[in-house]
């Protein structure tokens, strides 16, 4: 099979673990940057164009879609779609996961346990608040990912004082409960076609809260409980992704799921884990094009 990378970086570790695998796997493999890449509908169909080259020979695509190129990349998903081209995530998948309370609301449709959630839209800031009692917030801003845009208010004024100034820019954000008791870990998960493939517990560098390895983080195997491997299949299930991470808290009313990436990065969690997960997806895809 023709398969192209969606990405923008060709020498990060996620794209070159997945040329490997597909190579190995005797597919023709290729990375095209999305800013590189030209939409265009002639004569009634979808064309794409990799500089000035007509890209019409593939039969696969993994898309590798920045936070920055979010609208771009889905919409360039969505092209390839209409060619016919089987893509391991939706165009819908991506943007719907990229806006933290799109995702919560689907979450909630499947009845699927997160940390309580406010939408931060009303003028009452005090009666945001209020829902709170007091207690440590973390306040996020919609699309933000890696941990970037999600900040952890300790008292009632820092939370207001906060909540003001993303009001005043005009910054949409989310409140969210704060789950003490998982002492800044969470539990990476990656669901590969309905199945759980690999698992690891997180753990926040001193003096920080969250628990994301390129911020300075620790991680090691887990084996999941039923419960916490039932609510990451539900979760994939519920936001429709044949690929992702999803990242559990684990809290004193059982786990709850915290955030969905549709582009899961991979150096973490292949080296914590020693499980090839590029051959998973490889594999989902010589499954889907039989």
């Amino acid at each position: 099979m023709n398969i192209a990378i969606l990405s923008k970086g060709e020498t990060l570790y996620s794209t070159q673990s997945l040329l490997k695998a597909g190579t190995k796997r005797k597919h023709v493999m290729e990375v095209l940057d999305p800013s590189h890449c030209s939409l265009s509908i002639e004569n009634g169909k979808s064309v794409v164009r990799f500089h000035d080259e007509i890209v019409d020979d593939l039969d696969a695509i993994i898309p590798r879609i920045g936070a920055s190129k979010t609208y771009y990349g889905a919409t360039l998903v969505r092209h390839f779609n209409a060619m016919n081209v089987f893509s391991v995530v939706s165009a819908e998948a991506i943007l719907q996961t990229r806006d933290k309370w799109t995702c919560s609301q689907l979450l909630s449709t499947f009845n699927v346990p997160i940390p309580k959630t406010i939408l931060g839209s009303s003028s009452n800031l005090e009666y945001l608040l209020s829902n709170f009692k007091n207690k440590p917030v973390i306040i996020k801003i919609l699309e933000g990912t890696h941990g970037n845009g999600v900040i952890l208010a300790d008292t009632y004024l820092s939370a207001l004082s906060t909540i003001e100034t993303l009001k005043t820019a005009g910054v949409k954000f989310l409140l969210q409960e704060y789950i003490e008791e998982s002492k800044g870990t969470d539990l990476r998960v990656i669901v590969v076609d309905g199945k759980v493939v690999s698992a690891m517990k997180r753990q926040s560098k001193e003096g920080d809260f969250r628990s994301n390895l390129h911020r300075g983080g620790s991680s090691a195997k887990i084996n999941l409980s039923y419960e916490e491997e039932n609510i990451a299949l539900k979760a994939a299930k519920a936001m429709k992704l044949g690929v992702c991470g999803i990242d559990i808290l684990q809290s004193s009313r059982g786990p709850l799921v915290l955030e969905i990436n549709s582009s899961p990065g991979l150096e973490g969690i292949e080296k914590t884990t020693e499980v090839n997960i590029s051959e998973k997806i490889i594999s989902y895809i010589e499954r889907n094009n039989r």
